[in-house]
């Protein structure tokens, strides 16, 4: 069993920040890439930041210069998102491919989301 679990969001003013954490657990033999993705209402799921195990980054346009994925060996995975904006708003979701076992494919995990909301 792996579970992911999301923390640190929130209620913000425009121009302000949060950090978002994500802590991966349970029977992992190896994590690949993690990254945050985010849903808002009436739109599709959309990939915001996502790190390789080595540690390439990877950002959407919209959120380029503000927004800063990082990792570390600890099975985490954080967020920090600055000069928020009000688009901004949206529920935010970890998520990670994990190898369980050297005998097994790697697969893709979801945290349960957390919200984001930026006031204007």
């Amino acid at each position: 069993q792996v579970q992911l679990v999301e923390s640190g969001g929130g209620l913000v003013q425009a121009g302000g920040s949060l950090r978002l954490s994500c802590a991966a657990s349970g029977s992992i033999f190896h994590i690949n890439s993690m990254g945050w993705y985010r849903q808002s209402t009436g739109k599709q799921r959309e990939l915001v930041a996502s790190i390789s195990s080595g540690g390439s980054t990877n950002y959407a346009d919209s959120v380029k210069g503000r927004f800063t994925i990082s990792r570390d060996n600890a099975k985490g995975v954080y967020l920090r998102m600055n000069s928020l904006k009000p688009e901004d708003t949206a529920v935010y979701y970890c998520n990670a491919n994990i190898v369980r076992s050297w005998s097994l494919n790697a697969a893709n995990y979801w945290g349960q989301g957390t919200q984001v909301t930026v006031s204007s």
